[in-house]
């Protein structure tokens, strides 16, 4: 739940930095072509930041996990094209606060599907390795003091404050 809670926080608030920019740019050029540019550089930014923060690999994403990455950024240009494409066809000149509302909406819907592309695929590594350094860790911690019936009858009460060694 705190990866996508961090997922909403870094590409919630480059969607909306995004939105503006294309509403922006749609003004000098076809608005498929503003929505493209924008959701490349906003996929790599995004891509970064959820490398870093989202989903914690410590380090940054990589050409694999940009070119990984790159197929739901596909699908979300797909996705919110296809809403806008919508709009306009039921509502020829809507004005900027529809386009808003279609673009967010249909970029929320994406950004849904892409979170869990990213965790389920392109993030899923690193969090295995986490977690499997996090395991052999706590399997180190219970040689070490052993279970906590033998904890409370060896008078071992804890880990030194560096948490390496038993304290009894």
């Amino acid at each position: 739940m705190a990866s996508f809670a961090r997922f909403v926080l870094c590409g919630g608030g480059v969607g909306i930095a995004s939105s503006g920019a294309v509403a922006l740019l749609a003004a000098l050029m076809p608005w498929a072509v503003a929505n493209a540019l924008i959701t490349v550089a906003s996929t790599i930014l995004c891509t970064e930041l959820h490398a870093l923060f989202t989903f914690g690999t410590g380090r940054r994403a990589g050409w694999r996990r940009h070119l990984q990455s790159a197929g739901s950024a596909t699908a979300a240009y797909a996705v919110t094209s296809a809403a806008m494409l919508v709009l306009h066809v039921v509502q020829p000149s809507p004005g900027m606060l529809w386009e808003q509302v279609v673009y967010l909406g249909a970029a929320g819907l994406a950004g849904i599907g892409r979170f869990l592309v990213l965790r389920l695929f392109v993030f899923a590594g690193g969090r295995n390795r986490t977690t499997a350094r996090a395991k052999s860790m706590a399997t180190s911690i219970a040689m070490t003091c052993g279970s906590s019936v033998a904890l409370r009858s060896a008078g071992c009460s804890g880990l030194s404050r560096n948490g390496l060694a038993p304290v009894s």
